[in-house]
């Protein structure tokens, strides 16, 4: 540290003023680089988290009503005490969808549809929920007609 001192003092006035002048514009070009940018970023990319955030509550305030009413809602619904295939049976009957095969597998029933209008294959599942009847698993695919559907593989339960 010495040595640079001497070297300082042995320089010219002018160039002294060159060297602090030189020295200083680094040092302003380091805390601008190394501190403040980074944090003028970071401090950026948490303000637009925190506008994200605040967008995501007020979402959630405002449909929190709605998910206590479909919570309860699910609480209260009725249970379904028939026998399953024959209420299947019924309410496909009811909306006219024809069932190709239907294979029962302990306290569930599988179903299988070969060709149903999409918006009758909506009724009917809804149909069989208000009943008490639990969809556990839809596999739906597109049908050689328009707004027709295959039901592959229909799984349903007891509430």
């Amino acid at each position: 540290m010495n040595d640079l001192l001497e070297k300082f003092n042995q320089l010219s006035d002018r160039e002294k003023l060159l060297v602090s002048i030189s020295g200083a514009l680094v040092v302003i070009f380091l805390f601008y680089y190394v501190l403040w940018s980074p944090m003028n970023s970071a401090l950026e990319k948490q303000r637009n988290l925190v506008t994200s955030k605040q967008a995501d509550l007020a979402w959630i305030q405002k449909n929190a009503n709605r998910a206590v009413q479909l919570r309860t809602g699910s609480d209260t619904a009725t249970r379904f005490a028939g026998s399953l295939p024959q209420a299947v049976n019924q309410t496909a009957s009811r909306i006219n969808i024809t069932i190709s095969r239907m294979q029962p597998q302990g306290e569930e029933l599988k179903v299988w549809v070969d060709q149903a209008p999409f918006n009758d294959v909506v009724s009917w599942l809804q149909n069989m929920e208000n009943q008490g009847i639990r969809i556990i698993n839809v596999d739906l695919a597109e049908a050689n007609a328009p707004g027709m559907v295959k039901v592959r593989s229909l799984q349903l339960g007891k509430s």
